[in-house]
């Protein structure tokens, strides 16, 4: 009988092959953050039980584009670029179970099939797009981090753009949001082979970051519009009212989460 290795599949004799490596994950990346206020039907029904929407604040949405550098332990994926850059723009909630306020991812593209892999190890439910993002610079016509500088980003899927914004720096700030700011809530899902089968797997999960810095957060003003598609919901999340947006570069480390049911 052989033995195979690997974190993830495909599991081979020596793991070399694996999608992804064993965790920690670290992660350097730049987030361009845009919240507002949805209806409060669209995110409860985004909420499967035991959880139930936020007591506070139950519409609010943040729209999330991050541009990522990210490896396992070894960080040999940071000198090898093609295993470690990827960008990803994600929406997230914020709900409640047992009394306590979480965050949860309910619409998420990313552009590289590890952070797919990660993604069904964490729970976020990740599809394949497209998303580009302004990279701010010293030099040169990019945009330096000052007031007036202007950053756009688009996440595309499908073959169809599904939002694009600009946002205009304003000031440094305290925070960059709190619709991300709480633990995740998380549901990890795989049907059973059998057909009508069920789940084999049907966890709901806690996670959030081992470790976190970051640096200055800057305020911005955001024009944001979200498109209908066939074949996403995203649109869904209607934009009623504006909250506020951020920029921020962050360094984060994910080390694994807890069950909460089971």
């Amino acid at each position: 009988m052989a033995e195979v290795r690997g974190f993830f599949t495909p599991k081979t004799a020596t793991g070399r092959a694996s999608l992804v490596p064993s965790p920690p994950w670290h992660y350097s990346g730049d987030l361009l953050t845009i919240e507002y206020r949805t209806d409060p039907e669209r995110v409860a029904e985004l909420l499967p039980a035991p959880l139930e929407p936020a007591a506070d604040d139950p519409g609010a949405v943040a729209l999330i584009w991050a541009d990522w550098q990210s490896c396992g332990d070894s960080r040999e994926e940071l000198l090898d670029p093609v295993r470690a850059q990827y960008k990803e723009c994600f929406a997230v909630v914020r709900c409640a179970y047992q009394g306590r306020t979480y965050s949860r991812c309910v619409y998420i593209w990313v552009d590289k099939d590890f952070a797919i892999a990660r993604g069904l190890h964490q729970g976020y439910p990740k599809k394949l797009g497209s998303i580009h993002m302004t990279r701010p610079h010293p030099y040169g016509p990019a945009p330096r981090l000052k007031p007036g500088a202007k950053l756009g980003a688009t996440l595309a899927a499908g073959d169809r753009r599904l939002a694009e914004a600009v946002v205009t720096l304003r000031e440094p700030a305290d925070t960059n949001g709190f619709v991300n700011g709480h633990p995740m809530a998380h549901h990890r899902w795989l049907p059973s082979i059998e057909k009508d089968g069920g789940l084999a797997l049907d966890e709901l999960i806690e996670s959030g970051a081992a470790s976190f810095e970051g640096g200055t957060p800057w305020a911005a003003d955001a024009d944001l519009t979200l498109f209908e598609s066939p074949t996403e919901e995203l649109a869904g999340l209607v934009i009623r009212e504006p909250i506020g947006a951020y920029y921020r570069q962050v360094g984060v480390t994910w080390d694994g989460g807890t069950r909460l049911t089971g």
